[in-house]
């Protein structure tokens, strides 16, 4: 798929996303990535290494396990990673689920 910015990009990865499991598994990524980074960037840099590694992992575990598809950083890495960090703010502020229904998404609820 190609798109042309980002606003129209944003609702193709909120789809990607549709179950709560999987947009807690890109919250708890993203949060481990930035307390990673800002450790290495304070006391050992080689931890550096591990930024990415925790982002990523626990992202693309969830999509191949929870949400079974492909991650959208293998076709659109920059927008991907934009969108994960408006994700991880939405989620941070309560807001995922309000921006969720404003696209006409519905959560999927899970039986775990």
């Amino acid at each position: 798929m190609n798109f042309r910015s980002f606003e129209e990009f944003w609702p193709f990865y909120v789809t990607q996303h549709s179950k709560p499991a999987t947009r807690r598994w890109h919250f708890l990524g993203t949060l481990t990535s930035i307390i990673c980074l800002l450790y290495s960037m304070f006391f050992n840099w080689w931890l550096l290494f591990f930024v990415p590694l925790f982002g990523y992992g626990f992202a693309w575990y969830s999509h191949f396990f929870v949400e079974r598809n492909v991650p959208a950083t293998f076709s659109h890495p920059f927008w991907s990673l934009l969108c994960d960090f408006k994700m991880f703010g939405l989620m941070l502020t309560g807001q995922m689920d309000r921006e969720i229904k404003r696209l006409g998404k519905r959560p999927v609820l899970q039986g775990f």
